[in-house]
């Protein structure tokens, strides 16, 4: 019996394992270290997870994009970050000339309106033709080329969008409808986060609904199971699959909006650090599962708002939130050593005889 465990279990899982319960072990101790401490109050911890909240709900759009890909071709679409970017990027010239017309602040529902739209069309074109220029020559190739293929697109976006826009960060301007706070039940909320919130809410379950009750949502859902099957049966796949960077996109565009909501900023390279995120939210909730990619989003989120007071400063680091990204990437290990196909599992695809 110890043979057959000693066979199974090899030195490379013993190390693994080794520093995942190290990890775990710290994220206990510094948590009950800092909850003893008595630094924050419970008004913070609130602030925290509404923070995490809106922050993980961002996440959790973008990560649809590379979950819907990956549930379809199998691959990590690494220039997701960039049509997130290009969006709200182009969408800030709009902004700011309805900031200066003074529309903005006599009809900031119908301006918004046109914001999302604007950046949610630019997203969906990039979207739509980085399928069909870099993308769609190499469905058939060995898996590592669109791999490297699409480091490279996020290169080339990135740079076109610097030399379209220049290199300086833009500042988003301020909407007077979403400055200052509500108080719901009791707890302080900022107005900005509450919309984010709520909006990324009502974007997630539409997207959720579109893939699981529209004809074309189940057209993408048989593309992922069987393309071949799915030919035979009268489907478009080159279309369906089209529709998926183009679902992935707009998602995309309406997050980067919302980021740009929270954080007041955008330019050329904002879509790095969030894609990466995105991506690791994915991966979190189960690669190919879309409520997965929005769980993981979540948690990501929260953990990242959390985590850094919660796990360090009882531990005495000094400035733990500087570390938040640390975290993140840290959980995501975590996961991966515990749980590697995520919190919900990941969707495989029913290969046919």
């Amino acid at each position: 019996m110890f043979q057959r465990i000693r066979e199974r279990i090899s030195p490379t899982d013993v190390v693994m394992w080794l520093i995942g319960g190290g990890l775990l072990f710290l994220v206990v101790w510094g948590s009950i270290a800092t909850l003893i401490k008595g630094t924050y109050t419970a008004r913070h911890w609130i602030d925290f997870i509404i923070f995490g909240l809106a922050q993980g709900s961002v996440y959790a759009l973008i990560a649809t994009g590379y979950t819907m890909v990956y549930g379809v071709l199998r691959m990590i679409n690494f220039a997701h970050g960039e049509v997130f970017m290009s969006g709200p990027y182009t969408a800030y010239f709009v902004a700011a000339w309805f900031y200066r017309t003074g529309w903005l602040d006599t009809n900031p529902i119908s301006c918004l309106a046109a914001i999302f739209l604007v950046s949610m069309s630019v997203s969906v074109t990039i979207a739509f033709f980085l399928e069909r220029i870099a993308y769609r020559p190499l469905r058939g190739a060995p898996r590592l080329i669109p791999l490297i293929t699409a480091i490279g697109a996020s290169f080339f976006l990135q740079y076109l969008f610097r030399g379209l826009y220049g290199s300086s960060f833009q500042a988003y301007p301020d909407i007077a409808m979403l400055e200052g706070h509500w108080v719901i039940w009791g707890i302080r909320i900022l107005k900005f986060q509450a919309v984010v919130i709520v909006a990324a809410i009502v974007l997630m379950f539409a997207l959720y609904s579109f893939v699981m009750k529209s004809r074309i949502g189940k057209a993408i859902r048989s593309v992922s199971e069987d393309k071949e099957a799915s030919a035979l049966m009268g489907i478009d796949v080159d279309k369906m699959i089209s529709m998926t960077f183009v679902v992935g996109g707009a998602a995309a565009g309406a997050a980067g909006v919302l980021y740009a909501i929270m954080f007041k900023q955008v330019h050329f390279f904002m879509g790095f650090i969030p894609g990466i995120k995105a991506f690791t939210a994915a991966v979190l909730g189960g690669i190919g599962n879309i409520p997965g990619a929005m769980l993981g989003g979540i948690f990501l989120g929260l953990v990242e708002s959390v985590g850094p007071s919660l796990f360090l400063d009882g531990l005495g680091i000094v400035a733990p939130y500087q570390l938040k990204d640390a975290i993140a990437f840290t959980m995501l290990v975590m996961v991966l050593i515990f749980r590697p196909t995520g919190i919900l599992g990941e969707r495989l695809a029913v290969k046919k005889a």
